[in-house]
């Protein structure tokens, strides 16, 4: 039997980006002093800039609209005309920013195989890092993202590969668009493994972004603000991102309303991140077991679910009928469904009925 679901319960899954501030939000971005960014002048901005870099052990910190900015101006900072940068296949910053390092820096890609846990295997690393010879680009980056498909990477791995990266003079950069996801799911393994006290947040989160030279982090996904992402590294680094953001038209004004939903987001909606993990399983159990479909555990907030054998035949009239019953979700043959701050118990539990009627 269909489901009963007004257009009015709606339930967005297509991704942790499509969040609205909440109200206290929206009141601490009213009440915002400003100032010109431009000039380096908005206190609030210069207050994000610093809490953020504090937060995660950096010098400096820069504010940029959004994550493919701060990476562009990451991988820019690190690497000159010629260099290369070794990096995944499924990484954002080289599969979904539109070859930005490429086309505005000539600065060459080297992508390799992700291992089933979306770490990149080290022997593979290492064979990739050139020879100092005329023939190669310069090796010169090593760039890794976590989470990687809402996949945390193992902590161990994560000092493994940027020790590897190290020892061969390379620099580390660290795409954290999901950190704080990264770093909760941590705090909890931490805590089912016995580590005495409680594995804070932040603490994991610094703990990652440590292992790196420069971090970005975005705001605008798990952590709820509408806009924006950081970039985090040493004061001369953050130095030369800042002239890249200049070139790439990053420069906002009375930006301080934007930088103060962000400053928010980290003081209320880290610890909350868990929940949305928590709505990730409960949503990946409802729809185990459907026949046609292959539903990935979910390690944070993401679902990925595979269509399979007659299933596949039908994805586009599946994905027809959840928009329908006011399911949004994105993919075709592989669908992916985001838990986020708008999203409660009873919509995901909506979800799971209208897959559920769709299959019977």
């Amino acid at each position: 039997m269909p489901i009963a679901l007004s257009k009015k319960s709606r339930v967005d899954l297509r991704s942790d980006t499509v969040t609205q501030p909440t109200p206290g939000m929206r009141e601490a971005m009213m009440q915002a002093p400003l100032g010109d960014d431009v000039f380096g002048t908005d206190p609030s901005v210069n207050a994000l800039q610093e809490k953020i870099a504090s937060m995660l052990g950096f010098e400096a910190a820069l504010f940029v609209p959004t994550g493919t900015q701060s990476n562009l101006c990451a991988i820019l900072s690190h690497c000159g005309r010629g260099d290369e940068y070794i990096v995944g296949q499924q990484a954002h910053c080289y599969r979904w920013e539109g070859g930005g390092a490429a086309v505005f820096g000539s600065v060459h890609p080297q992508p390799i195989e992700h291992a089933s846990d979306g770490a990149l295997p080290l022997e593979q690393i290492e064979a990739a890092v050139k020879p100092d010879d005329a023939h190669f680009a310069r090796t010169t980056l090593l760039a890794l993202e976590n989470t990687l498909g809402g996949k945390l990477l193992p902590f161990a791995y994560v000092q493994a590969a940027t020790e590897l990266a190290k020892s061969k003079g390379l620099q580390r950069h660290l795409d954290g668009a999901r950190l704080f996801n990264a770093a909760v799911a941590q705090a909890q393994l931490q805590a089912q493994g016995g580590m005495p006290g409680t594995p804070s947040d932040v603490a994991e989160a610094r703990r990652i972004a440590q292992c790196f030279d420069s971090v970005s982090v975005c705001f605008s996904k798990g952590l709820g603000a509408p806009v924006g992402s950081a970039l985090c590294g040493s004061k001369d680094f953050i130095a030369r991102a800042h002239r890249v953001r200049k070139m790439a038209g990053g420069g906002m004004r009375q930006s301080g309303m934007l930088a103060a939903a962000a400053s928010y987001a980290l003081d209320h909606h880290i610890a909350r991140l868990a929940d949305d993990h928590a709505l990730a399983q409960r949503l990946a159990a409802g729809l185990a077991g459907i026949d046609g479909l292959k539903v990935e555990a979910p390690q944070t907030n993401i679902v990925f679910v595979d269509l399979v054998g007659e299933a596949r035949l039908r994805s586009k009239e599946l994905l027809a009928y959840l928009d329908a019953h006011g399911i949004l979700a994105t993919g075709l043959y592989r669908l992916r469904f985001v838990t986020h701050l708008d999203v409660d118990a009873a919509g995901v539990d909506l979800a799971i009925a209208a897959v559920r009627s769709f299959f019977r």
